[in-house]
């Protein structure tokens, strides 16, 4: 698992990778993020209490995204909010990523299978601002 940060320390993504084991829970995210994430690793036998959630009022100002990726793998390029490139990621089957703030864009390397999950009601071309992807020449992958 790795927190993917921008030049200024603020987080643009958490990834958990494939190959991520810890017994028990761990929670990835900070408790104020409107996406929570956590991986879990119980033995046979564990009991998670059944459970009902609650109805708490929330208010969401910006959508945070969960990609799994099921098959496949994928570019991940990351931008500032102002557009600009920061870096890239390759993500591949059993991958997990939030994308906590700033831009992104993806490229699939392979046929790629894959999961999101966000926040709704979805809000379409309002939700989001296009822009122009990086030249494939400027891409600068982030290895974990």
């Amino acid at each position: 698992m790795w927190n993917i940060l921008d030049n200024e320390g603020k987080t643009l993504a958490i990834v958990i990778k494939h190959d991520f084991n810890q017994p028990g829970i761990t929670f990835c995210t900070p408790d104020d993020y409107s996406q929570q994430m956590a991986y879990m690793h119980h033995p046979a036998g564990h009991v998670i209490k059944p459970h009902v959630h609650n109805e708490v009022k929330r208010e969401v100002l910006f959508t945070k995204e969960v990609l799994v990726i099921k098959k496949g793998k994928l570019r991940c390029d990351f931008y500032s909010d102002d557009h600009e490139y920061i870096k890239s990621v390759i993500l591949e089957s059993g991958d997990v990523i939030l994308l906590a703030s700033g831009g992104h864009g993806f490229v699939c390397l392979e046929e790629t299978e894959m999961y999101e999950i966000k926040q709704g009601p979805y809000a379409g071309e309002a939700d989001k601002t296009r822009f122009d992807a990086i030249p494939d020449d400027r891409i600068n992958i982030e290895v974990d």
